[in-house]
């Protein structure tokens, strides 16, 4: 039987990974972060003292990577680098720097591409990132273009930072968010933006539980489910 693929989009801190990860777990799917998957191999260019925008130093790097993705027994998706679990190190705020480096280079997205888009053959899945409906899964059942004010989600990530005990100023993580816009959008590989036939879900004035509730009301419209 094939698989039912719900791809979905957005900008930085639009709240993907939170409401992905519930949507699948209330549909019985996999969840896949692939955000997870480039703050990975970000973090070995950092650990390694790679320059994350040179192409050529990253593509020589990735050979030697082992990038793993693993589940728990309660489905949560866990990052391993060379057998070592980085699912932490990961989210640091410095990573995202990183990660958003790596995923402009073409090199990159092609070392990824097939693990994806492999996952999505053997399982039904939740994908999120920046270009699963418009590049990994453009035929995916369902495609829905998650987002929010910039300010919103300034406030969103702040209270998340703070929450992990590493808190940061508002203004510092509002400028950090539109200049990941900025290079998101203008990049030349897969830039983010809206997949032909996805359906636009702005958060900006719902909480969570309506965000998740109108997200999956979209698949279930698109999926039949």
């Amino acid at each position: 039987m094939s698989t039912i693929r719900v791809a979905i989009d957005g900008p930085s801190g639009a709240g993907k990974s939170s409401l992905a990860r519930a949507a699948a777990a209330t549909l019985g799917f996999l969840y896949v972060d692939t955000g997870a998957i480039y703050r990975t191999v970000g973090l070995s260019a950092r650990d390694r003292g790679v320059d994350p925008g040179d192409e050529a130093a990253v593509a020589a790097m990735l050979p030697a990577l082992q990038v793993e993705l693993r589940y728990d027994g309660a489905g949560q998706q866990k990052m391993f680098l060379n057998g070592r679990d980085v699912s932490g190190e990961i989210r640091l705020p410095e990573i995202s720097r990183y990660a958003s480096a790596v995923s402009a280079l073409p090199v990159v997205r092609a070392y990824l591409m097939e693990t994806q888009r492999e996952l999505a053959r053997k399982n039904n899945v939740v994908m999120d990132g920046r270009d699963i409906g418009t590049v990994v899964l453009p035929d995916a059942e369902a495609k829905i273009f998650l987002t929010a004010s910039a300010k919103v989600r300034a406030e969103r990530r702040c209270r998340e930072l703070e929450e992990r005990g590493t808190p940061q100023p508002f203004e510092e993580v509002l400028r950090d968010i539109e200049d990941r816009d900025f290079r998101d959008t203008h990049r030349e590989a897969a830039p983010l933006r809206q997949a032909e036939g996805a359906a636009l879900l702005d958060t900006s004035a719902l909480d969570f539980q309506q965000s998740l509730e109108a997200l999956l009301e979209i698949i279930q419209e698109r999926t039949g489910l």
